[in-house]
């Protein structure tokens, strides 16, 4: 069965930067992800910048994240995949978040949002297809 999780879980109010806690993934068979920012509120003159971080053993997170999505201003969906096939060493992942707001009015920013990361199954390999002898 296909791992899913939420990194962030839906209809989370964030007001400030952030991190998520961490989720194990080496029981991931394909360790391919679609991960879904949906972003449900927010408020005028701001910003929201998510990533994915990877760790060995959930302590150390390294100085670059393994996924950084685009940056977001207004509410919707945005989709991306995070591979995982050429970092083995990665056995948890968590997600960041950084809000920034600007302008005159109230100064904290405040997003409403989630982060749902499903495995990408494996497709099956095509078989084999064995020709039949030509007949004469």
């Amino acid at each position: 069965m296909a791992m899913g999780f939420d990194l962030i879980p839906p209809r989370s109010r964030v007001t400030s930067n952030g991190d998520s806690s961490s989720q194990d993934v080496s029981g991931s068979k394909t360790r391919t992800f679609l991960c879904t920012l949906e972003i449900t509120e927010q408020i005028e003159q701001e910003s929201l910048d998510v990533s994915v971080w990877g760790s060995e053993d959930g302590q150390n997170w390294g100085a670059k994240p393994l996924l950084k999505l685009p940056q977001r201003f207004y509410r919707g969906q945005t989709r991306q995949i995070l591979d995982l096939t050429l970092r083995p060493e990665t056995k948890f992942i968590r997600a960041r978040w950084e809000l920034v707001r600007w302008g005159r009015v109230a100064p904290t920013p405040m997003f409403v949002i989630g982060l749902r990361l499903e495995e990408v199954p494996t497709f099956p390999q095509p078989r084999a297809v064995e020709k039949a002898p030509a007949s004469n």
